[in-house]
């Protein structure tokens, strides 16, 4: 996994996130202490509020570390993570790995970027917030599931085509990613907390090309996005920055999928290492000269037309899959950080 906090000394905050300040990284705040404890309870004394802040952070490091042993022990037990031999493109790849072992964030619910991303020039006004999926959220994991080797090396060679291997990767990695969240919520609920994985949730839309979420006299023709953008989650949440071509560059590259899951489980939230939005991205242009279809460029980063259209023709083309992914391969970025 991508953290381990078993030695770690906590200054997340456990209080409802209200964002003002008070990241109780010193046991005292009365404030902060009622509001971290149930909703109605009083402090008799500061010495009772310092005594449930350290049980609040005892708290995080068991759940941190219970989710992080469930995580590493769904993935080896994963059968989806393997293309069956119904699905198989062709025999050789009956078998074929998919995932290697995601790694993971986690951000606050209340943290004031996921309001941002209701500003027109990030996502849109109909991005939710993590309480629209969850109300009594109060994390937000973030998951990056990178693709393996075999599904990435044929891509790299490819000249515009879209590979067997990246479309598997496309339609049955993502489909077994979701499943893979839904079935770590179930997990967590087990524990008596309460979790949703918000692209299942009723809540969640698509718009492309002007088209799929109505009531908004911001979406035109020329908008892409949903009510749930899983890379400015991860953004959020610690995993990375964004590049050029508006993919989000991890530790462990930007060739994979993002999934997340909302819960009210307080866990230790993941310092972001930087400040930048595309802090990871070396501007190389590599991702701009792979693309088949111009849609990137170092003047004007990405431009989501183009890039929409080559996806709507491929979904003709590899019928009933569809993908691209010349962006994220054969890059400097595609399977760790560049330095």
């Amino acid at each position: 996994m991508n953290h381990s906090y078993r030695n770690t000394t906590f200054s997340a905050e456990i209080c409802d996130g209200c964002m003002n300040g008070c990241s109780l990284h010193q046991p005292g705040c009365q404030r902060g202490m009622e509001k971290a404890g149930k909703k109605g309870t009083a402090y008799r004394s500061l010495a009772s509020a310092q005594e449930e802040y350290l049980k609040r952070q005892e708290e995080m490091r068991q759940n941190v570390n219970d989710l992080e042993e469930t995580i590493a022990r769904q993935f080896r037990d994963w059968d989806e993570n393997f293309i069956s031999e119904k699905d198989a493109l062709r025999t050789d790849l009956i078998g074929m790995q998919i995932f290697d072992q995601p790694i993971f964030g986690i951000s606050n619910a209340f943290d004031p970027l996921y309001r941002s991303l209701k500003k027109q020039e990030i996502v849109g006004p109909w991005h939710k917030l993590p309480t629209g999926f969850l109300k009594e959220g109060k994390r937000v994991i973030s998951m990056f599931f990178p693709y393996t080797e075999q599904v990435k090396r044929n891509q790299r060679m490819s000249l515009g085509e879209t590979t067997p291997e990246w479309l598997h990767g496309r339609i049955e990695g993502n489909a077994a990613m979701v499943s893979f969240a839904k079935d770590l919520c179930e997990v967590i609920r087990q524990k008596e907390y309460l979790a949703c994985v918000p692209v299942t949730e009723p809540g969640f839309q698509v718009v492309m090309n002007g088209i799929g979420i109505a009531g908004y006299k911001e979406i035109k023709e020329t908008t892409f996005g949903s009510t749930w953008s899983e890379r400015h989650v991860a953004y959020i949440s610690g995993l990375g920055t964004f590049g050029l071509s508006r993919g989000l560059i991890t530790q462990n590259g930007i060739a994979g999928r993002f999934c997340s899951i909302v819960t009210d489980m307080l866990l230790p939230v993941t310092d972001r290492t930087y400040k930048e939005y595309d802090e990871w991205c070396t501007k190389c242009g590599r991702c701009a000269i792979r693309c088949p279809v111009h849609a990137i460029s170092l003047e004007a980063g990405k431009d989501h037309v183009p890039c929409g259209k080559r996806i709507d023709e491929s979904k003709i083309r590899y019928a009933p899959r569809y993908g691209c992914g010349q962006c994220q391969t054969a890059v400097p970025c595609e399977s760790r950080r560049p330095t």
